[in-house]
């Protein structure tokens, strides 16, 4: 008889039992297999460490069920999955303990944005992605003891915040596909870039939509070499002679194009859609990324991208349960 039966046998009631298969968290491990996990030589025992009791599958569940619950820090996670109605849905065969749970966040942050990857390529081969991509940066707090956070500026609420800042490509129905974590929520001209090439990798849109902060010439070189409409407000503040235009494309079109032709009523409705970026960050934070609560840089980096793999795992959930984009059946 296997551990996880015994352990089965063990609780105390038929109605625990039910409750098992009734966690609110177990449509999210039905449809997606974390083995991939095992791959990571950082999860493989050293040559003389002591061997994985808890594997990073099991784990990788605890966690995102943990985040799911609003329940953050290696202390809170580890007490959530004593109890025995979570870690036998998670696939525990018994419950881990804080060593085994603060290891385990260890070892990710070495792998969490590889991670995220495999995700969003899962969320692709399901045809989750569409022919918008968004970017756009919001605010991440940190807990006032984390020295490695900072002060900053949010303009969009006009208010200080304490914490980091991240950058995020989505399309779809919120779906992120890819994120760089920064010191700020103001994001450099080179992390834009970076981010919109690691949204490219996964594959191309006809629309990119960004804010007046991406009317740059890279930017928009970038997009246009690689056939894709940049659409972001002319921002005549950077430079001492401002165009009588709305937006940066039109003048790069009409300088490179003899044959393409967009109304500027295109554009505008394009434009509009831009608001699906910021219910993506809204449900990112719901996942996890809102108030941070670990400490030191890394281990921050390595929640905000938990949550970004939460907001993924749920997408593909409600998808696979034949969900819609009005009406999600979990959460977030």
């Amino acid at each position: 008889m296997s551990n996880k039966t015994q352990a089965l046998q063990n609780v105390a009631s038929v109605d625990d039992f039910l409750n098992v298969a009734a966690t609110k968290t177990v449509p999210l491990f039905e449809h997606l297999e974390f083995e991939f996990l095992l791959e990571y030589d950082v999860f493989a025992p050293a040559c003389r460490g002591r061997t994985r009791v808890h594997k990073p599958p099991e784990l990788f569940r605890g966690f995102l069920h943990c985040y799911y619950e609003n329940v953050y820090g290696t202390r809170p996670i580890t007490r959530e999955l004593q109890n025995p109605l979570v870690w036998r849905c998670c696939g525990f065969d018994r419950p881990p303990s804080r060593d085994a749970v603060d290891r385990f966040l260890t070892d990710l942050e070495q792998v969490c944005d590889d991670v995220f990857d495999r995700l969003v390529e899962q969320a692709a081969v399901r045809g989750l992605l569409d022919s918008t991509y968004r970017i756009d940066s919001t605010h991440v707090e940190a807990i006032q003891w984390n020295d490695e956070a900072s002060w900053n500026y949010d303009s969009t609420a006009e208010e200080h915040y304490y914490g980091f800042g991240c950058t995020i490509v989505s399309t779809g129905a919120k779906i992120p596909i890819a994120a760089e974590f920064t010191q700020a929520k103001q994001a450099s001209e080179e992390t834009a870039m970076r981010v919109t090439r690691d949204a490219l990798a996964v594959d191309t849109p006809i629309w990119m939509i960004g804010d007046s902060a991406y009317d740059t010439l890279e930017w928009h070189d970038f997009l246009l070499d690689a056939g894709i409409v940049p659409v972001a407000p002319y921002n005549p503040r950077n430079t001492d002679e401002p165009l009588d235009i709305e937006y940066r494309v039109e003048d790069q079109i009409e300088e490179h194009s003899e044959d393409l032709q967009l109304k500027q009523s295109v554009l505008e409705e394009t434009y509009n859609r831009r608001t699906q970026v910021e219910r993506t960050n809204d449900a990112v934070k719901d996942c996890g990324l809102g108030h941070v609560r670990a400490r030191g840089r890394v281990h921050a980096r390595a929640q905000v991208f938990l949550a970004l793999c939460l907001r993924l795992v749920v997408a593909i959930t409600n998808d696979e349960r034949g969900d819609n984009p009005g009406r999600e059946m979990l959460r977030a």
